[in-house]
C-alpha cells in the first residue's frame, strides 16, 4: 500500500510547462528580491537610475517588516514557488495545493504594497513594479493551470 505522503500523480505534459515557466519566473524574482534584500542588509541603496520614487519606497517605514526586508520576504516566497512548482512538476499532489497557497498569498500582498505605494507613499519603485509584474504572471499561470487528474498514476 502506497503512503498517502508520497502519492504522485501524472500531470499532463502542458501542465509540467506551465510548471517550468512558473519556476523560471520565480527564478527571476529570487535574484530580484535577493539583490534587494542583501542591499538593504548591507545599508546600501538600490540603483533606481533617475527615479526618485524608488529610494523614496526602499528607504521608508514600509520597506521593512521588524527590522527585516519586506524584499527578503519576497526572497523567501519566490524561493518557495520555485521549489513548489519543481516539486509539482513531477507530480507531488501537495506541492501543487502548496503552491497554489503561496502564490495567492504573494498576490494579496502585492495588492496591498501596490497600495501603499499608490496612495500612502504616492511613490513607485521600479523593481517594487518588476516584481509586481512577476506575481501577477505567477497567478496568471496558477490561474491557467488544468485542474490536476483525480485519480494517482
Amino acid at each position: 500500500m502506497e503512503n498517502a505522503a508520497t502519492e504522485i500523480y501524472a500531470p499532463s505534459r502542458s501542465t509540467v510547462i506551465i510548471y517550468i515557466l512558473t519556476a523560471c519566473i520565480a527564478l527571476a524574482g529570487l535574484t530580484e528580491a535577493t539583490y534587494l534584500a542583501v542591499l538593504t542588509f548591507a545599508g546600501e541603496m538600490a540603483v533606481c537610475g533617475d527615479s526618485p520614487g524608488c529610494s523614496q519606497v526602499l528607504g521608508s517605514a514600509y520597506a521593512k517588516i521588524h527590522g527585516v526586508p519586506v524584499s527578503a520576504f519576497g526572497a523567501a516566497a519566490y524561493f518557495t514557488v520555485f521549489t513548489s512548482a519543481t516539486f509539482a512538476a513531477f507530480g507531488y499532489p501537495k506541492a501543487r495545493k502548496f503552491l497554489a497557497l503561496i502564490i495567492s498569498a504573494m498576490f494579496l500582498f502585492t495588492l496591498w504594497l501596490l497600495g501603499v505605494q499608490a496612495f500612502l507613499l504616492h511613490a513607485f519603485c521600479r523593481y517594487c513594479l518588476v516584481s509586481a509584474a512577476m506575481v501577477f504572471l505567477l497567478t496568471g499561470l496558477l490561474v491557467a493551470t488544468p485542474p490536476a487528474s483525480s485519480r494517482p498514476s
